[in-house]
Order: C-alpha cells, then sequence, then structure tokens
C-alpha cells in the first residue's frame, strides 16, 4: 500500500475488527482481547465491529459483547445483514423466503422485507444456527422452481473453540448439490461496500484504516479491494500455512490483537 504500519498501529486511524476467531471464540474472549480495546481507546483509535455472520441481530451481538465486558454502540457494528438489506433494497424486493435465524428474520421484517413468502422473489439464506429440515426442503422447491438464490455471506465454516463449524457456504454448498442452483449473488465480506461506505461517511483515507481478521478469504481479499491495511490473525481460521499458499499478502501477521496498538 506504499504506507507501512507496525504491531503499535502508528498512523492508523480507524480499525474494523472481525469478531468470531479475531476477538471471541464461541462465548470467549480471546486472551488479551480486552485490553486490546482498551488500548485502541487509549490512542484514540475509532474502532468498529465487522462481521458476515448473520446468525445474530445487531442488538444479540450488544448483548453478546456488553456479557464479555465489552461496551458497543449499535452504530458500531456492521454485519452482512446490513449489506444484504442493502442489495435487497436496492433491487426493491419485498418477498422473500428465509433460511435463517430468528434474529436474521427480525432484522429483515423490521426493514419491510417479509421473510416466509409463498411466492417469493428471492431465497435469502443466511448463517442459520437454527436450521431444520423443513425451511431446507422448501427452500429447495422454490430454487427447483427457479427463484434465484442470495447470500449473506460466504464463510465456510464459523470458528469454534472445538473446531470450524457449518456455515453459510457448507449450507450453499448443500444448496448446489441438492438443486444445482448457485447464489446470483453473495454478500458481507469480501466486497469493499463493507467497510468504505462508513469510511467515506467518517471522511477517512484508506490508508489510514486497518481491517483486523482471521480469514484470508473474506476479511484480507476485502481490505484489498478496499485499499485499507490487512491484519491477519492467527488465532481463528486461518494458518501460517495457509497464508503461505495464498497470493493475497497481508500489511501485518500476528498471533492474535493481544500483540496490536502496544
Amino acid at each position: 500500500m506504499g504506507v507501512r504500519i507496525d504491531e503499535s498501529l502508528g498512523g492508523i486511524e480507524a480499525v474494523f475488527l472481525d469478531l468470531d476467531g479475531t476477538i471471541y471464540l464461541g462465548d470467549c474472549p480471546i486472551d488479551g482481547a480486552l485490553d486490546f480495546l482498551d488500548r485502541l481507546q487509549n490512542k484514540r483509535i475509532t474502532r468498529f465491529f465487522l462481521s458476515n455472520n448473520s446468525s445474530k441481530s445487531v442488538a444479540q451481538y450488544l448483548g453478546k459483547l456488553r456479557n464479555m465486558g465489552i461496551t458497543a454502540t449499535k452504530e458500531e457494528v456492521l454485519l452482512s445483514t446490513h449489506d444484504l438489506i442493502s442489495w435487497l433494497s436496492e433491487k426493491r424486493v419485498t418477498k422473500t423466503y428465509l433460511v435463517g435465524t430468528e434474529g436474521m428474520r427480525e432484522m429483515l421484517n423490521q426493514s419491510g422485507l417479509e421473510t416466509e413468502s409463498e411466492d417469493p422473489e428471492y431465497v435469502v439464506l443466511g448463517y442459520d444456527t437454527e436450521i431444520t429440515y423443513e425451511k431446507i426442503s422448501t427452500a429447495s422447491i422454490h430454487l427447483h422452481k427457479g427463484v434465484p438464490l442470495v447470500s449473506s455471506h460466504p464463510d465456510m465454516v464459523c470458528p469454534s473453540p472445538d473446531g470450524g463449524l457449518p456455515d453459510t457456504g457448507a449450507y450453499m454448498a448443500l444448496f448446489e448439490a441438492t438443486t444445482g442452483v448457485k447464489p446470483v449473488h453473495v454478500c458481507g465480506k469480501p466486497n469493499k461496500g463493507m467497510i468504505l461506505h462508513k469510511i467515506r461517511h467518517l471522511g477517512l483515507d484508506p490508508s489510514k484504516c486497518a481491517m483486523v481478521g482471521d480469514r484470508l478469504y473474506t476479511d484480507m481479499e476485502m481490505a484489498e479491494r478496499a485499499g485499507v491495511h490487512g491484519i491477519l490473525v492467527l488465532s481463528g481460521e486461518a494458518s501460517a500455512s495457509d497464508l503461505a499458499s495464498s497470493s493475497l499478502k497481508p500489511s501485518l501477521v500476528v498471533d492474535s490483537v493481544m500483540s496490536l496498538a502496544t
């Protein structure tokens, strides 16, 4: 990018922080994460929490963070569900069939979207941790009838302390195997709009912003597309061997956020 950064984050004015695998694993903060957030505040570096995980609403994320001792506002939480709602809104879609959680349904309903239409314009796929066979079969029937599929994000696995769990990408593979249908659009990271709209709203220079995350194909890919620094943490999905075989070159690689803003 021309501008080099180090673990101190000197010169960085805003950071976009992935959650799963970066700030926490499961229901537990990653070691040093709370101190890292305190250091950001002390350095007056603006922070946003960014997640492709569409299984929770903003309110649920705020509650989860609060339970870990992290105070945040709704304006600081940016989800792939926001990107999905924006995409559907641009297409003036009103009727969908949702394969997603009740938290995701709440966000779509609040934006004016019907989520259980018998004649949907789109099948909407999120990270459904409340998946049922009825949802899978109903969505498959719609897809067989030619209803297009849109997905909230591409993540194959969701990090957990016990290993990767099936995420939206795995569900996409299931529907393709069952119906032959692939999504016409996949929202969330690595689409650069996930963060560029906020960077422009704040009047910031992308070269003075950083994306901190644990995935190469979403977090680091988005950083490259948006022209911000990519900081890869090895506390979640990506490993050192994954990085070695990737064409993506993050600005910085650390074991965890414990090493940052020092």
